[in-house]
């Protein structure tokens, strides 16, 4: 647990920079070395095509994802079920139903559980670290003491394993779509919150920080208007980079059943869970969706990677 918490810190710390000797700002900077660099691009595709499938998915759907009409005869048994064909490209699901269709309105559903999750993870672990943060750096013995119970309490979830803390929350709470956001926000709270606190940390002993409380600024305007702002770029990087783990982990909970119960709305995770009796006749129900988390994943990471690098004060030079 000491080396998980020792990275996030590190990161923390790392992207806690300010502007360069020549005065281009360190977002300035991350843009131009994001744009030179080719992972970056080819993430940026990958999550704008996604996020268009996302959107117009189901006016691009040629058919309706619970449409069984007319095509339910010929999914009697699974050795029966069609393949791809012209009018259906990838074939049928074992209920009859359009598996492509099913992808790309899936697609929605699946940024929606990782966007939503990712926000829940940002915004709690955000507020954590923030006091955090501002209790260590400015709040001299009462503040370092508030910190210290805050950083146990994110210390102990960090100990567990981030799946079996969202299979737990999920089991608790019951299966359902809001359950499995709530699992995966919950999982990414300690990192956000360490990450903030560490950057909030190193800015707290900055020079501009020491002429406004000798100034006679207040504390609480120091740490919100000054220190925080200073703060988010981590943040930000991480929560790229949390997409990519949310999807993949609202995947695994509804693969294990513990999603949206309703098996009629398409759902990634929901259609690899639905193929596994069907993977020695039929493969491609589940190699499809699987590809599309994996390539959705590798987009979000891609960036996530390229934007910590060009943050990164020692590649900057």
């Amino acid at each position: 647990m000491s080396t998980k918490t020792d990275k996030i810190d590190r990161l923390g710390e790392l992207s806690a920079a300010k502007q360069d000797e020549h005065g281009v700002s360190l977002w300035t900077e991350a843009f131009r070395r994001v744009r030179r660099n080719p992972s970056a691009l080819v993430g940026m595709a990958i999550l704008v095509l996604f996020v268009l499938v996302a959107i117009i998915g189901p006016w691009l759907a040629p058919y309706s994802p619970t449409d069984t009409m007319g095509i339910r005869e010929n999914v009697i048994r699974p050795g029966s079920i069609p393949g791809p064909s012209a009018e259906h490209w990838l074939g049928y699901d074992h209920q009859g139903r359009d598996q492509f269709s099913r992808l790309l309105i899936g697609a929605r559903q699946t940024l929606l559980v990782g966007v939503v999750s990712t926000l829940i993870g940002l915004t709690i672990g955000a507020l954590i670290g923030g006091v955090a943060g501002a209790a260590a750096g400015l709040g001299g013995r009462v503040g370092r003491a508030v910190d210290s119970v805050l950083m146990r309490i994110v210390d102990m979830m960090l100990a567990l394993p981030s799946l079996l803390l969202a299979v737990s929350i999920a089991a608790l709470l019951g299966a359902s779509l809001t359950t499995v956001m709530i699992a995966v926000g919950v999982v990414s709270v300690p990192i956000f919150a360490r990450l903030l606190r560490g950057a909030m940390v190193v800015q707290a002993g900055s020079d501009y920080v020491l002429a406004a409380t000798s100034l006679g600024v207040k504390r609480t305007k120091i740490a919100i208007g000054h220190i925080l702002p200073n703060s988010l770029a981590p943040v930000i990087v991480q929560a790229t980079l949390t997409l990519a783990t949310a999807i993949i982990e609202a995947a695994a909970l509804s693969f294990l059943g513990l999603g949206n119960p309703d098996t009629s709305t398409p759902e990634w995770g929901l259609m690899l869970a639905d193929a596994q009796p069907f993977l020695d006749t039929r493969p491609g129900l589940a190699i499809f969706p699987a590809v599309g988390i994996i390539i959705t994943a590798l987009g979000f990471t891609l960036l996530g990677e390229a934007m910590r690098e060009a943050l990164d004060p020692k590649l900057r030079k």
